[in-house]
């Protein structure tokens, strides 16, 4: 007998994709702010800022990259994993660098400060996380039934994920170098980010002028992490970069008010696709209007219906009427033969 051939299996996890179109799969949302991931937030603002039709996959936390990674996207069947491959990756694709107008030295610079803001200054905010878990989930206002797709008790999810997170956030935190510090010496790291970047920026609407570039789109996914946070929580950063980097919370409002109109949608309505027209409701009006054009079709359809019955039953009479002639002519020969 033939051998079965194997079964291949899809590459992607979007197999009826859309050509050029861009599926995100990533963390879920918070009432704060789009993603407590900056990396996931990262890839959102720049994917906006491009201009690139996207979508982000509802994916319950269930899937990673290949990598092991969130996020990653999906694009005409292909996966790209890590935030920044899947930037790098794209804008050669889709001819969308947003650093094309800078000089060397800008790019230059830029590198730098991407370096310093997700090899250091991310690491000094998931310090922060690690140690005060409880405060991050206030903070937040991330509830865990939703944030991990679970009908567990909240509290039963609390209790486990202040273990787990802290458990691993500090490990995390100490590979990396940062957690041999003490928490102040930890914050004061996180300060002197904080002033080189406002001295930076400067008096500009963003980092190299009045254009976003790659360095905005970081430092906005880094620094609306210690931006959006309650007010009621302690958080030294945030206080820090509001008294001393008014600067830095003014690039912040700027970056989200161009690149998130939808701001208020994605955190009241923890909307993945709040950026995608949803189909309109049917309104009263336009469904008296479909029922009172229903009506008129139905109606139609019935007068038609009756015609073609008249028009039916007129042509039998006309063929029982030339049948009795036709009788009728046959007895009246019959008639004069016999005669």
């Amino acid at each position: 007998p033939a051998k079965k051939e194997k079964e291949v299996k899809p590459t992607v996890h979007k197999t009826n994709f859309e050509k050029d179109v861009v599926y995100l799969y990533q963390f879920t949302r918070t009432p704060m702010l789009p993603s407590i991931s900056p990396f996931c937030l990262k890839v959102e603002t720049w994917l906006r800022l491009a201009g690139l039709k996207y979508e982000n996959i509802d994916h319950k936390l269930k899937l990673r990259s290949k990598k092991g990674q969130l996020p990653f996207v999906e694009v005409n069947g292909e996966e790209i994993a890590d935030s920044t491959i899947i930037m790098k990756e794209l804008a050669q694709r889709y001819d969308k660098d947003l650093d094309a107008a800078l000089t060397q030295e800008q790019r230059n610079i830029a590198h730098a400060m991407i370096s310093m803001l997700e090899n250091h200054l991310i690491w000094v905010v998931l310090s922060w996380r690690s140690k005060n878990t409880e405060q991050m989930l206030k903070g937040y206002k991330i509830n865990l039934q939703h944030a991990l797709g679970s009908r567990l008790p909240n509290a039963l999810l609390s209790f486990f994920f202040k273990f787990q997170f802290s458990r691993k956030g500090a490990k995390k935190v100490k590979a990396q170098g940062l957690g041999v510090h003490k928490p102040e010496e930890i914050e004061e790291f996180g300060r002197k980010d904080l002033k080189v970047l406002s001295e930076l920026l400067a008096d500009k609407p963003f980092f190299f002028g009045d254009e976003p570039t790659t360095l905005d789109c970081v430092a906005f996914s880094v620094l609306a992490q210690i931006h959006f946070i309650l007010d009621e929580v302690k958080y030294g950063l945030k206080e820090f970069m509001q008294e001393n980097c008014p600067n830095l919370v003014g690039h912040v409002s700027r970056i989200k008010e161009r690149c998130f109109p939808d701001w208020e949608d994605i955190c009241t309505k923890l909307d993945l696709n709040a950026h995608i027209p949803k189909p309109e409701p049917e309104t009263k009006e336009n469904k008296e209007g479909a029922d009172t054009e229903k009506t008129a079709e139905q109606e139609k359809n019935e007068s038609e219906k009756e015609l073609e019955k008249d028009n039916s039953n007129e042509k039998t009479e006309k063929k029982e009427e030339k049948a009795e002639k036709v009788e009728e002519n046959k007895e009246k020969e019959e008639a004069a033969a016999a005669k």
